[in-house]
């Protein structure tokens, strides 16, 4: 026995019509989507300004990294970013012809992951110094805190003396009591703890540490250690 062909597509087709409930359903998740979208690629069309120089604008790489993003309270995972350093901005991926400048007044904080380690990055709002604000590398929180900052800058005539290269500084930073103070050395290292220095420079000595500013990390476990003498 055949069907015609009007009743057997709607024979067929009659377990794919959704239900009202499953419709209201679907919506929600698009327009939640399309929100989350909104949210997140909240930014300019980045273009390459600087293609003439030699090296490049980024930390760590060129490539764009694993990361997370928090925008306005609001954590996106699994996004792809790269942080330009001379710029003090991050981009991503928006689709496959398309890369975005997140809107650094909505970004919260970001995280990296670079050769298996997780950079975890925090926005400063400006001070009146003009220094302590932006993006900054979060290496321990406490009573005290350390932070990196990173920065690029473009050396004229640097390379062969014909083109101009990037080079990367970083700047260190310990705060105590809401006051910055920037670590150059192990003198300045001392200023903020200088309450403790005593018990500081033994514990260092006892458990043969050794503080450099080249690894802003070694400064952790005395900061750690600080915190901890009054409790």
């Amino acid at each position: 026995m055949f069907f015609s062909l009007p009743i057997f597509l709607s024979i067929c087709c009659y377990g794919l019509i959704p239900s009202a409930s499953g419709n209201q359903h679907f919506n929600r998740i698009e327009q939640d989507t399309l929100l989350q979208k909104q949210i997140l690629y909240n930014g300019r069309i980045w273009r390459n300004q600087y293609y003439k120089v030699r090296g490049n604008q980024f930390l760590f790489s060129n490539d764009f990294l694993p990361g997370t993003v928090t925008i306005k309270g609001q954590l996106f995972d699994n996004v792809r970013l790269r942080y330009d350093i001379y710029k003090d901005e991050i981009t991503t991926i928006s689709n496959p012809t398309t890369i975005l400048q997140l809107n650094k007044e909505m970004v919260d904080m970001f995280s990296i992951l670079f050769k298996n380690k997780w950079y975890k990055f925090i926005r400063i709002l400006e001070d009146s110094s003009n220094v302590f604000n932006g993006y900054l590398n979060v290496l321990y929180k406490g009573k005290t805190s350390l932070y990196v900052k990173y920065r690029k800058e473009i050396e004229l005539l640097a390379e062969d003396g014909k083109y101009d290269r990037f080079y990367q500084s970083q700047s260190i930073y310990i705060v105590k009591d809401g006051i910055p103070y920037p670590v150059t050395g192990k003198k300045e290292f001392f200023i903020p703890l200088s309450d403790k220095k005593r018990q500081i420079k033994n514990f260092i000595k006892t458990n043969k540490l050794k503080i450099l500013k080249k690894v802003p990390e070694s400064f952790v476990p005395v900061l750690e250690f600080y915190d901890n003498m009054d409790q």
